[in-house]
């Protein structure tokens, strides 16, 4: 893909919330391009197994993706938020013993968060899933790319946060600043209550209940809370430090930092750019074995 593209991409991902308490301002964009990653690309394009359309439940409807053959008794399930269909359904290529339930509802995470406010709709999207799956579906896990950290804290904030097994988020959490637009090295906070469900989901995944995964690039959006600033804060909340490291990440992200307490992980990767922040959805394949293993 052109990398026009990418940057347009970006914009969209990191837009503006709805105007409500938790809205905020359009990123600054970067109008900086890198050549020095590869920024590989999964197709998923040849994916075999069934994709079923579950009607009803949003406007849009998800896609159920179940491969053809696994040697399971029992499956778990992925439901990911925002994100092309094909890179979902390469991850459960790349991993045995998994469905997953691709979910695209626009742009911005108020277009994630508003459906799935209310507890009942996720009910109904679990009931559409057992209803088309053969196997009983051992633990229900949350991904989400970008925006889709909006549905992913909608659903954590009802009764629905106990069903849950463990979260990954791909260079997806923000926040508002307060006073809004007002960066922290200029005086501003962090609004905490953006980030009180993960603040909950962090400590439990440290005591060893939950499983809590976030990755996170080093873009700086300027106007809203960055993902780098996000991890800090949850790794000052649960006493998690980051140890640095060199190594290479998946599709050729470069990996920097690593910090893990039990079963809460941080991953820090380079880069400032749209194809680095496109890295970590592409990446899903090999993030979403760490909920098998998050040590």
């Amino acid at each position: 893909m052109p990398r026009h593209l990418f940057l347009s991409v970006l914009l969209l991902c990191l837009s503006c919330k709805v105007a409500n308490k938790n809205s905020m301002m359009a990123q600054n964009p970067s109008p900086m391009e890198e050549y020095i990653r590869p920024h590989e690309r999964v197709d998923g394009s040849g994916f075999e197994g069934k994709k079923i359309p579950l009607t009803g439940i949003f406007e849009k409807d998800p896609l159920l993706l179940m491969g053809n053959a696994t040697s399971r008794d029992s499956v778990n399930l992925l439901i990911h938020f925002h994100g092309s269909e094909n890179v979902v359904a390469h991850a459960v290529d790349e991993n045995e013993g998994w469905v997953a339930v691709a979910v695209n509802l626009g742009n911005g995470s108020s277009a994630y968060g508003a459906p799935l406010a209310s507890p009942e709709t996720f009910d109904s999207l679990l009931l559409a899933v057992k209803n088309l799956v053969t196997k009983p579906i051992r633990k229900i896990y949350l991904s989400g790319f970008s925006a889709g950290y909006g549905a992913v804290r909608a659903i954590l904030k009802t009764r629905n946060y106990e069903l849950i097994a463990g979260v990954l988020l791909l260079d997806g959490l923000h926040a508002s600043y307060v006073p809004a637009q007002t960066p922290m090295a200029n005086g501003g906070q962090i609004d905490e209550e953006d980030l009180a469900v993960f603040k909950k989901l962090a400590a439990d995944a440290v005591m060893g209940s939950k499983i809590f995964v976030f990755t996170h690039s080093s873009i700086f959006p300027g106007t809203f809370v960055s993902t780098t600033e996000c991890a800090d804060y949850l790794l000052e909340a649960t006493g998690t430090r980051r140890k640095p490291v060199l190594r290479e990440g998946p599709v050729g992200m470069q990996q920097l930092a690593v910090s893990t307490q039990g079963k809460f992980k941080i991953l820090a990767f380079a880069g400032n750019t749209a194809p680095d922040h496109i890295d970590h959805l592409h990446g899903l394949f090999h993030f979403v074995r760490l909920f098998s293993h998050p040590h």
